[in-house]
């Protein structure tokens, strides 16, 4: 095989969710396989799931997906700038893996000269210990409002001076006119830099593609680099949202679709709150077959369920009020005095205590809120915020647990006194007296098979399935790394655009 000709390629997409995260993963786990020494980088992510890395910081989760498929430990390098919306107008910025500021976006769009300075310093630096970088975009480069001082897209690869492919989702319809339509919003120059096109999780008979595809070329000038395959049943940290229970899953687009799990499995119901953040924390419970997991939304009916889980939040006031205002206080009562277990993670721990004070304005309005009242404890928010991957064993059971800390609070009280989990000797989390109760700041908790297995045990599941995460994670990324060859392979200038089937189209 050819050698890799690129030192730094951007993949773009010309909308969101068309499948950079997963094309550049895959294009990460080639690389790797081929022994050239690669990392990932998206200039700036917005996103509510993160990731703790090894320099004590914190990164958008695709881009530590990404960093497994090349076989690398998450670096804060990887994804310079992380927003973290805390509301509809506002932000959380995160550079360099730690908070600078909460800002509005008019704030932000002014404060991207400097954001753009820590882009290219950790560009720079990626640069110079690997063979190759492959670039992330955010959205897609044809948002016209944002193209002054953009970072993200076109702005950064005119900066640094790097080739760009462009992927559309063909699933979602309307291919060719996405391709076209984005380069009509480019200038020439970022026009020239587009060297080729990756239309994405197609099925069918690539045969009737293949007019359309002609037509493209004819009509642009650029080559259709690779037709991606429609793949089912991936296991990969979702990027962001929870999608809707009736999204399909394929390949080449990280997404999160709860599994249902047969008549009569134990039954965990998870309130969507409206700031959810890290429920990747889900994902092997979506996966386990004795589990059926379901997401509630705003106005959803609520139903019977043996364990109740309230998720991570990037704004805990807000979602307490949430909660309280759709009626999950009388449901989460009605459910223990049914017998029912309750867990809270991060700002779903939070929510559990007396009280949920902010007098920094840290995450909104400054004040102070009443919470479920379900642990004696109370938390203030504060400015600074716990960054850290931690492992030990669970309070309740022997077994070994490991996750990451990412949250602005601190919880004090005598249901601290009940532990969870114990890190290095050191008591985290609570269960309340009568056994309940499980609140913890620990992301990932089901993720290690024993602790996994453990929890569910706990909360009334006796089975002896477990589900490895990271195993089904590195079977998705070779999967993926399989179904990308003919793209990897056009770009070292070898093969014309394939079939699923492997024979050539053209």
């Amino acid at each position: 095989m050819k050698p890799f000709p690129f030192h730094t390629l951007m993949v773009q997409g010309t909308t969101s969710d068309a499948g950079k995260s997963t094309v550049v993963a895959a294009l990460c786990r080639l690389l790797k396989n081929a022994g050239v020494k690669v990392a990932p980088f998206k200039p700036q992510n917005m996103a509510l799931n993160s990731a703790v890395t090894e320099d004590g910081g914190e990164i958008g989760r695709a881009q530590a997906l990404q960093a497994i498929a090349a076989g690398l430990a998450p670096h804060t390098d990887m994804n310079p700038v992380l927003l973290k919306p805390s509301s509809n107008t506002g932000a959380q910025v995160v550079i360099h893996g730690k908070v600078r500021a909460e800002m509005n976006a008019r704030d932000y769009h002014q404060y991207k000269t400097i954001a753009m300075d820590a882009v290219l310093e950790s560009y720079a630096r990626l640069r110079e210990q690997y063979q190759s970088v492959i670039v992330e975009g955010a959205g897609s480069p044809a948002e016209i409002n944002l193209r002054d001082r953009d970072i993200a897209n076109m702005g950064f690869a005119e900066a640094v001076d790097c080739p760009v492919i462009l992927v559309a989702d063909i699933d979602r319809g309307g291919v060719f006119a996405h391709f076209v339509g984005t380069l009509s919003c480019l200038s020439q120059s970022e026009q020239d830099r587009i060297i080729g096109f990756v239309i994405n999780r197609f099925r069918g008979d690539i045969s009737l593609l293949e007019p359309g595809l002609d037509w493209l070329e004819q009509q642009t000038g650029k080559p259709v680099l690779a037709v991606l395959p429609y793949l089912h049943g991936l296991f990969l940290d979702a990027e962001d949202a929870v999608q809707p229970v009736q999204a399909s899953q394929g390949a080449f687009k990280i997404v999160v679709q709860p599994v249902q799990a047969s008549q009569g499995a134990f039954k965990i119901v998870v309130p969507s709150v409206p700031r959810m953040s890290n429920h990747t924390d889900f994902d092997a419970l979506r996966v386990h077959p004795g589990v059926d997991l379901q997401f509630v939304r705003h106005g959803e009916a609520k139903p019977a369920c043996d364990l109740l889980i309230i998720p991570g939040s990037k704004n805990t006031r807000g979602d307490l009020d949430w909660l309280l205002q759709q009626g999950w206080g009388d449901y989460i009562s009605r459910h223990l005095r049914y017998g029912g277990k309750v867990i809270g993670i991060c700002g779903g721990f939070q929510m559990l205590g007396t009280s949920v004070a902010d007098p920094h304005g840290v995450e909104g309005v400054a004040g102070q809120s009443r919470g479920l009242g379900l642990l004696a404890m109370h938390t203030e928010l504060t400015q600074a915020k716990r960054l850290a991957q931690v492992s030990g064993q669970c309070a309740f059971a022997d077994a070994d647990v490991a996750g990451y800390e990412i949250h602005m609070g601190v919880s004090s009280g005598p249901a601290l006194e009940r532990p969870a989990f114990y890190f290095d000797g050191r008591g985290e989390g609570a269960i309340s007296d009568d056994g309940q109760v499980l609140g913890s700041y620990l992301h990932g908790m089901f993720d290690a098979p024993q602790a996994g297995a453990a929890l569910l045990r706990w909360a009334g599941l006796d089975s002896a399935h477990t589900v490895d995460t990271a195993q089904l994670r590195e079977a998705s990324l070779d999967r993926l790394a399989e179904a990308a060859l003919p793209l990897y392979q056009a770009l070292c200038g070898q093969n014309p655009v394939k079939n699923n089937d492997g024979s050539n189209t053209t």
